[in-house]
């Protein structure tokens, strides 16, 4: 199996675990931004963790909690029952420096986003309020996104973080893209994670991470719950007809930006769809 892609390791409590330490290996030799961890929790079970110098971005994927960090009470969070709703996420913002806890009121899927926090930003809300479902691409590459944070949204010291539901048949982060040199602004440097879920949930995906050189070049078949790293290259998925896909995407690196190039052989498809 590729080293870039990370299986569940059980369906119930904290199935992902990836840290900077974790995610190092054969393919991924310098990450050193990103984390992403997912906890699946029954009604009434509770989880809490300090932040150290990590900021985070909970995300109630599906389901309902009663959220508190960085030392304010949010109360109950989540309306969702299934992420395949595409509602706005509801979300929290919690400081490197202080901790967090959840309390499950319904079954659900919390992800932890995390990344280098600088002591910029306090504990807030960051959904519902604030999010709405946008439209993407053209044709067959059209998807939808949520925007939780991209730099657009000043709520983070590194951590950009947004959701995109790809339809059936249609691809996503595409054309291929890359953003592995810190050259602002013609290019920033981010790691990125994909946890990806499939819609009926027996299905697949397909993502390939590859370079220019050669020197990367993975394809992976991914399943409901599968969580994928991209330390460089560009990194497409693809949505076979039948199956509806979702990720959640969390980026970070030196800088809060977002800048990208396309694939040189494919960015004919940018510029032919640009309005």
């Amino acid at each position: 199996m590729s080293d870039l892609l990370r299986r569940p390791s059980g369906t119930a409590g904290k199935v992902h675990d990836i840290t900077v330490a974790s995610a190092k290996g054969p393919k991924s030799p310098d990450w050193g931004y990103v984390g992403f961890g997912l906890y699946r929790l029954k009604a009434g079970e509770n989880v809490a963790e300090e932040t150290g110098d990590r900021e985070v971005i909970l995300v109630l994927v599906e389901g309902k909690a009663e959220i508190a960090g960085g030392g304010k009470d949010f109360g109950e969070m989540g309306e969702r029952m299934s992420v395949f709703e595409k509602t706005p996420p509801h979300c929290a913002y919690i400081p490197n420096g202080s901790d967090w806890s959840a309390k499950a009121t319904s079954d659900c899927t919390l992800a932890v986003c995390t990344a280098p926090g600088h002591s910029g930003h306090r504990a807030r809300r960051l959904g519902p309020e604030g999010i709405s479902l946008t439209e993407r691409g053209k044709g067959t590459n059209t998807r939808y996104i949520n925007n939780i944070a991209m730099e657009d949204r000043d709520v983070a010291d590194s951590l950009l973080v947004t959701e995109v539901f790809t339809p059936s048949g249609h691809w996503s982060s595409y054309p291929p893209h890359r953003h592995d040199e810190d050259d602002f602004p013609n290019m920033t440097y981010l790691e990125e994670t994909y946890y990806h879920r499939l819609n009926p949930d027996q299905g697949y995906g397909h993502q390939r991470v590859w370079t220019e050189d050669g020197s990367l070049d993975e394809t992976m078949s991914v399943s409901s719950h599968d969580v994928t790293l991209v330390p460089k290259g560009h990194h497409p998925c693809g949505a076979p007809y039948g199956y509806e896909m979702y990720y959640l995407n969390v980026m970070a690196g030196p800088r809060r930006n977002w800048r990208f190039k396309n694939h040189p052989d494919h960015d004919w498809i940018a510029r032919r769809d640009a309005p």
